[in-house]
């Protein structure tokens, strides 16, 4: 699928935005090849790096970005949230983070996923902005809540907040371990309706529906929820436990990245 055109989902209630411009990425539009094919943006795989920059500053042209490519950062599955200004330097460790946060303008930021799920962010008023990525342990830390109170250190009002949520992992394939639903209820007692199971089945959670749920309880303007299942769609997402269950050495990371013009 080496040479697709790019085919970025977008979020209704986002795109309608003066000066906002936005795009969960799929795996369609790159230079990649292999298991990578096409838009595999993550630094951290085995892909060819030449390849991977060219992936990213075909994203931060597609978006109108000027700084050459998209910023993310170190992501480790937590709950910090920070504010950039610019570009790093080439060479310069990226900050450790999962979610990030800016009001410049041509600073296209955004946040690599591969069935975590991608939340982007915009108060067109303040033009401010954040992409967030949320597995389920940033996700039930608090990861949501502190891209919102970066973006209103910055001047953004929740109440004018959009949230967009992304690809992601759905229940259906998302099934886990007995100790993963004791851990998530004893660090969120409120969730366990957001696992399912069928007779003797392990349970599975609903990612998507729980980032939701955590949304919702924050007071933004809205919450789109325009999540396909990266798992099973493989001409489109790249998905970490699919790679597993296939038994690949590795697996490429789509792109969610927003940026104010």
């Amino acid at each position: 699928m080496t040479g697709s055109q790019f085919a970025p989902l977008e979020a209704k209630s986002l795109r309608a935005l003066d000066g906002i411009r936005h795009g969960f990425f799929t795996r369609a539009g790159g230079v990649s090849s292999g298991i990578y094919a096409d838009l595999n943006c993550g630094l951290g795989s085995s892909d060819q790096q030449p390849s991977v920059l060219q992936n990213r500053a075909r994203v931060c042209e597609y978006l109108g970005g000027t700084s050459g490519s998209v910023v993310t950062l170190y992501q480790v599955h937590g709950t910090t949230a920070l504010t950039v200004t610019a570009a790093p330097l080439s060479g310069q460790p990226l900050p450790k983070a999962d979610a990030v946060v800016s009001n410049t303008p041509g600073l296209v930021i955004g946040v690599l996923t591969a069935d975590c799920t991608p939340v982007l962010f915009a108060d067109p008023q303040a033009r401010v902005v954040a992409a967030a990525h949320a597995g389920w342990r940033g996700a039930v830390g608090g990861v949501l809540e502190a891209a919102i109170a970066e973006m209103e250190r910055l001047g953004a009002r929740r109440s004018r907040i959009l949230a967009a949520i992304g690809p992601t992992i759905g229940q259906q394939a998302y099934e886990v371990g007995p100790d993963f639903e004791a851990d998530v209820l004893a660090r969120d007692p409120t969730s366990a309706g957001f696992f399912a199971r069928t007779g003797a089945q392990k349970p599975h959670f609903d990612l998507p529906g729980y980032v939701y749920a955590r949304l919702a309880n924050s007071g933004l303007q809205s919450i789109e929820l325009n999540a396909p299942c990266t798992y099973a769609n493989e001409s489109k997402f790249f998905s970490y436990r699919r790679s597993q269950h296939l038994k690949q050495p590795d697996y490429g990371r789509q792109i969610s990245a927003i940026v104010v013009a």
